[in-house]
């Protein structure tokens, strides 16, 4: 209940390549409940279980796991097939080196590769054959890989930093999700940068955890924001735990051991604020009992601390650009 919910700018990049081939992707958003209203309005959100379903059906649409947005398809089965070719190796160096190989037996497919920076390791990518206006594979392909190492070795790999061959986007506040890290735009290429430590550590999945794995990846890699290490993550760990209550900033400073200055000014360094925190919070669950039947709107109201169901009408709009009543029009 407590999982960010999605931006609905990446359900429109997803489509831009689908799009352009001419398809009607109307069907596929009614699939997967995604409303025309909801996907016009760029401060709504979706939840994750959408954003992964819109994708497998997009990839079923197009056959091509890069969904239109490279110099060519790639097919179903591809991203599975080079898994189960990595899957016997010893070490997650080993593992994405064998990954990478594979995937360059395809021209046409986008290069990445591994460099040695030190004590650090380099993820790049070569996105400039890419017809990718809205970055969509880019961001999709270092996070596929970045959660796909960190799956193989059963720990999340810690990122140093994070750099794009393009300005800062429109969608630049969401990539805490993407990649929590330190971000460069403009740089020579994409990539991300990785102590070297993790390519000695053995695989800790096989054949069997495998299987699994492929029944929802590489959506599911996609659609579960990574909860990261950031002040911020932290603190919204915190609030879920007590998120009846919502406790107010010195409590939580308390908790954490710091003076509420200290814990202001961390925020403030993150580009974030306590009551910012607090509302995406709230948002997300209001839109995980708005997509479901479980809660009236005055009792989701009552959940998030508003003492009237209007002051909740009205938050739920400023957040997202939709009214309580018309996020739950358009799920059900």
């Amino acid at each position: 209940m407590r999982e960010r919910t999605i931006a609905s700018h990446f359900a429109r990049a997803a489509l831009g390549g689908a799009r352009r081939r001419g398809h009607d992707c109307s069907a596929l958003l009614q699939q997967v409940g995604i409303s025309a209203e909801l996907l016009n309005e760029p401060r709504a959100r979706i939840a994750p279980e959408q954003f992964s379903g819109l994708l497998q059906l997009l990839w079923q649409a197009l056959d091509d796991e890069y969904l239109g947005f490279a110099p060519e398809p790639s097919k179903r089965g591809t991203f599975a097939m080079m898994c189960h070719a990595l899957i016997h190796c010893r070490t997650l160096g080993k593992a994405l080196n064998r990954g990478l190989l594979f995937y360059s037996l395809f021209p046409q497919a986008p290069r990445l590769s591994l460099s040695r920076e030190g004590e650090m390791t380099r993820l790049s990518l070569d996105d400039s054959q890419l017809r990718d206006p809205d970055h969509f594979l880019s961001e999709s392909l270092l996070v596929i890989w970045h959660r796909l190492g960190s799956w193989l070795v059963g720990q999340r790999i810690r990122l140093e930093q994070a750099t794009f061959s393009y300005p800062r986007p429109g969608h630049g506040a969401e990539y805490d999700l993407l990649f929590p890290c330190p971000l460069v735009f403009g740089a020579e290429h994409s990539s991300l940068l990785f102590h070297s430590r993790y390519l000695d550590l053995p695989l800790l999945q096989d054949e069997r955890t495998l299987k699994h794995f492929l029944e929802r990846s590489p959506a599911d890699l996609l659609s579960r924001p990574d909860p990261g290490d950031s002040l911020n993550s932290q603190l919204r760990r915190l609030l879920s735990r007590d998120s009846e209550h919502w406790p107010d900033l010195e409590s939580v400073a308390r908790q954490l051991h710091i003076s509420p200055q200290t814990l202001r000014r961390h925020l403030r360094e993150e580009g974030s604020s306590f009551q910012e925190l607090k509302d995406q919070l709230r948002r997300d669950i209001a839109i995980y009992h708005l997509g479901r039947a479980d809660l009236s709107l005055q009792q989701i109201a009552e959940q998030l601390g508003f003492s009237e169901p209007s002051a909740f009408h009205r938050a739920f709009k400023k957040w997202t650009g939709l009214t309580p009543g018309a996020y739950r029009a358009q799920e059900h």
